[in-house]
């Protein structure tokens, strides 16, 4: 069993439901997604970092809005959570492309933060899908410490929110780089730990059609 019995959860409680494209939650998802690029590409024609700042918030309001959503609503579906993940790289990017175009000497450590969230943190995020959980926040199901550093209510919040509000707040590169560096080597010391339990592959079910897959 992956790890849940050790945590009290069972399969019903994090595991795969009904999957669809379009449930609210998704829907809130292409919305803020579309509405923080347009107000980021809108702010850097205008040149407005004001209008930046509000492309951000757009992003993170409905971030947080898609997620509470498909909670309270029983609508979490592994399609939503690849799709939030794909979309916060989008919206971070059109941010920080932005953000190094109004204030190009903040690019080092801009550079840093999304090889960081865009690669390392990308495949991190992904991972969830060889095992039967419904997103990586469940993630403490397969292991305790990678969740806890990575989807954690305190570690989400500060690699989404930390590094760009010290950024905008003091403007210092050489802060935002330490700090980019840090979460760097935290994702990197995930990475390397989710290679050491190793990932399923999936294998042929022996009572299933050829092709249907089973995680051993």
């Amino acid at each position: 069993m992956w790890g849940s019995a050790l945590l009290g959860e069972t399969p019903a409680d994090v595991g795969i439901g009904l999957e669809r494209l379009w449930t609210g939650a998704t829907i809130i998802t292409a919305i803020r997604t579309i509405g923080s690029a347009a107000v980021a590409a809108w702010a850097i024609h205008d040149r407005s970092l004001t209008l930046l700042v509000v492309a951000l918030a757009i992003y993170w309001v409905g971030d947080i809005l898609d997620g509470t959503w498909a909670r309270l609503r029983g609508c979490e579906t592994r399609i939503g959570a690849v799709l939030d993940i794909f979309c916060d790289r989008f919206n971070a990017a059109a941010f920080y492309f932005g953000l190094v175009w109004l204030q190009p000497e903040l690019a080092p450590a801009v550079f840093v933060y999304l090889a960081e969230f865009m690669v390392v943190d990308s495949f991190l995020s992904l991972a969830f899908l060889a095992w039967p959980i419904r997103s990586p926040n469940y993630f403490y199901v397969v292991d305790r410490q990678i969740w806890l550093w990575n989807w954690s209510k305190p570690a989400k919040a500060v690699n989404s929110a930390l590094f760009a509000v010290l950024l905008l707040v003091t403007g210092w590169m050489w802060l935002g780089l330490a700090i980019a560096v840090a979460l760097l080597a935290v994702k990197c010391w995930s990475a390397a730990r989710l290679l050491r339990i190793g990932i399923p592959v999936p294998t042929v079910a022996a009572d299933g059609p050829p092709g249907s897959p089973h995680v051993g």
